[in-house]
């Protein structure tokens, strides 16, 4: 594998000879089976499982001598309560056992854009002195560390410990009217007026009455409404705090959000488009060429962009400066190396 080279395969099947060596080796495996809405199968799920194809080629770049002194995994936070934490637990000891020492910490993307997104967050770092704990692990109560995470055993007693380090997180000003493309209402992405009354009737009183609010207000305002099955029946459920809902990956129609703007006296209803989806993980220079399903597939299963610029910016790069930078080893690529990773089949 050469720097910036991709391969869309089975990790399992990944040879380690196909890694480079890196610096950083990052895993933001499916959350197919450790996501709340779906079977929980755990990390022995057929998709979650890739985490441990993940550990085994780390396994294998240690027995080479050239094992990434920086892990970051990415998922959803249902990766806490996975198996009653056992999942979790796992995955630490797992990465201990390689020789890290852990930190974990919850961000939510609308602390950067008009989207809420909570993602969990682990940073495993090369312990230099692999059987000694520089200070008693303690767990620091934060934005980022909630009190969920010492309850889900983030911080294991081990030989490798555990670290923290104080993050200041940034509150975003943008508003769900802040992405939104400005469609003729001739645009065929806007639905029929047979198809939004059937939305709005599959309202709660509670949500129908937000809705009135909004048709009757006197300037257009925005709302997003997701449809969930409620007692065994599809439900509309609106939202309207200027935060889009997490962007999801539609799988036979479901899943995609909808758009609400309304005022006036009138209202008018459609999926969010590829570029609203895009701006709502911070990626609006992305290029897209690619059908409207597909588009807003690949958003739902992605990363927010500056999400990760902010971790790397301030935690991965103090990190590195601080620990490794002065050894520079030879052998270190200057690379960055994207895998797509999927579980067993």
């Amino acid at each position: 594998m050469t720097p910036g080279e991709f391969i869309a395969d089975d990790i399992h099947k990944l040879k380690p000879s196909q890694v480079p060596t890196v610096s950083l080796a990052t895993a933001s495996f499916p959350c197919n089976d450790l996501s709340l809405a779906g079977a929980r199968h755990g990390l022995a799920g057929a998709q979650s499982s890739a985490f441990w194809g993940f550990i085994d080629i780390l396994k294998a770049m240690k027995r080479q001598r050239r094992q990434p002194p920086l892990v970051l995994l990415e998922n959803v936070t249902g990766f806490l309560t996975s198996h009653d934490g056992y999942d979790f637990e796992n995955a630490l000891l797992a990465l201990n056992d390689l020789g890290y020492a852990v930190d974990a910490l919850i961000v939510d993307a609308a602390r950067f854009v008009p989207q809420s997104r909570q993602r969990l967050f682990v940073v495993g770092r090369m312990n230099r002195e692999p059987y000694a704990i520089r200070e008693t692990p303690q767990f620091y109560e934060s934005e980022v560390r909630p009190p969920l995470l010492p309850a889900s055993s983030c911080y294991i007693p081990t030989s490798h410990g555990a670290f923290v380090i104080s993050l200041p997180l940034p509150k975003c000003a943008k508003r769900i009217e802040d992405i939104i493309e400005d469609l003729p209402l001739n645009h065929q992405m806007w639905w029929s007026r047979q198809r939004c009354e059937y939305m709005l009737n599959q309202m709660s009183p509670k949500h129908r009455a937000q809705a009135d609010v909004m048709i009757q207000a006197e300037k257009v305002t925005y709302g997003t409404v997701f449809r969930r099955v409620r007692n065994g029946k599809s439900m509309a459920e609106l939202r309207t705090d200027g935060i889009a809902g997490c962007l999801r990956t539609p799988r036979g129609g479901s899943g995609r959000q909808i758009l609400l703007a309304a005022g006036k006296g009138r209202f008018s209803v459609r999926l969010l488009t590829p570029r609203e989806c895009a701006r709502l993980m911070g990626a609006d220079d992305f290029v897209l060429k690619v059908p409207l399903n597909q588009a807003l597939f690949g958003f739902g299963d992605a990363v927010c962009v500056p999400v990760i610029e902010w971790v790397a910016r301030n935690y991965l790069n103090p990190l590195w400066s601080e620990e490794y930078a002065e050894e520079k080893p030879a052998k270190l690529a200057e690379a960055s190396v994207t895998y797509r990773r999927s579980g067993r089949r």
